[in-house]
């Protein structure tokens, strides 16, 4: 394991790899970067655009296909936790406080489901609103900075939901369903051409999973490009959150109306692969190919193979993406750029390149 602590972006030399044109296969990153130091000591809006900026321009050097801001666009200094990933869509919506009492906390913790949280999002106590929520305006933020197809993500309704007290609806169904359609209204108005739901809880939850389609699927009814939606099995402190298996969740994936399925695979191994054989055929997959959990700079030759592994399982029409398990934001920035390069190396090195 490399010691993160000492390594800075100069500490290995870059890693060149022509990149092909149009491949069948193409890369992507998951959406989160790593906040570039500079930018959490001296937070403003223009180090905010430099920094997305950057972060763009990495990405487009290490040749991939389909890059993000970083999420950066969700950057507040003294956010709780997850990285923007929940508190950012949740704070500025209508009829949820964020005013916490002790009872709050222990009707949260009661329910224990999100363990790596120490106290809930918020409470929603009246009908869900879009309130001061403006994702469109995020998207206008970076939409235009690069040269590559750029796409959009969020959270998935029933992730935001499981870190709430709910004392309005009464019914997670109802208040993901709520939520679920505050986020197709957002979404509805973003041009991205490629818009991904980021869900990392129902993946240990498959008893909601005869249920969760449904807010999901509202939720991506808004987008107008393609869909995808992330799946994992979470990512903070560099350990997985939750436990289970791709074929518990199988009948759910196939209720799913996406156009792709971006999932982790290169931390829990590829025997699983053959489930996903079962999948209704128009749902195309991302492979994740790079472990986020692990400093280790994987292989060309490594990565080269666990793509050539996906297609004899799967088939090469079946994959449309490679990318890495989740996002890189508990990365330290060096290793997330090396990690991109070889990624790109690696598929290309597939395709005889």
């Amino acid at each position: 394991m490399l010691d993160t602590q000492a390594l800075d972006l100069h500490s290995f030399p870059p890693i060149f790899c022509k990149t092909m044109a149009k491949p069948e296969i193409r890369t992507k990153v998951v959406g989160s970067y790593p906040v570039p130091s500079w930018l959490a000591a001296n937070p403003s809006a223009p180090a905010l655009r430099d920094a997305i900026l950057v972060v763009l321009k990495t990405q487009e050097l290490a040749g991939i296909d389909l890059v993000s801001d970083g999420e950066l666009s969700r950057f507040d200094v003294s956010h709780p936790e997850t990285n923007g990933m929940i508190d950012y869509f949740i704070r500025p919506m209508g009829g949820i406080s964020t005013s916490l009492t002790r009872e709050d906390l222990a009707r949260f913790a009661a329910e224990q489901r999100m363990r790596f949280r120490a106290q809930p999002a918020g409470v929603v106590k009246g009908p869900l609103t879009e309130g001061t929520l403006n994702l469109p305006r995020e998207w206008q933020r970076f939409k235009s900075l690069s040269s590559v197809d750029t796409m959009f993500t969020f959270t998935s309704p029933y992730m935001l939901a499981r870190t709430l007290v709910d004392r309005h609806h009464g019914d997670i169904r109802e208040l993901t369903m709520a939520l679920a359609e505050v986020l197709r209204k957002q979404v509805e108005s973003i041009d991205a051409p490629v818009i991904q739901m980021d869900e990392a809880h129902l993946t240990g939850h498959p008893e909601d999973a005869d249920w969760a389609h449904e807010p999901l699927n509202q939720a991506l009814s808004g987008i107008q490009g393609e869909k995808a939606l992330h799946l994992c099995f979470g990512n903070y402190g560099g350990q997985s959150i939750q436990k289970g298996y791709w074929q518990d969740l199988m009948p759910f994936l196939n209720r799913l109306d996406v156009d792709q399925l971006v999932l982790e695979f290169a931390r829990r191994g590829y025997d699983e692969l053959e489930t996903f054989k079962d999948l209704k055929p128009d749902i195309k997959l991302g492979i994740g190919v790079l472990d986020i959990k692990d400093n280790e700079i994987e292989s060309t030759d490594r990565i080269a193979s666990r793509i050539e592994h996906a297609v004899a399982s799967l088939g090469i029409e079946r994959i449309q993406w490679v990318h890495p398990d989740c996002g890189f934001w508990m990365m330290h920035r060096s290793v997330a750029d090396r990690k991109m390069e070889a990624l790109v190396c690696g598929r290309d090195s597939f395709f005889g390149r």
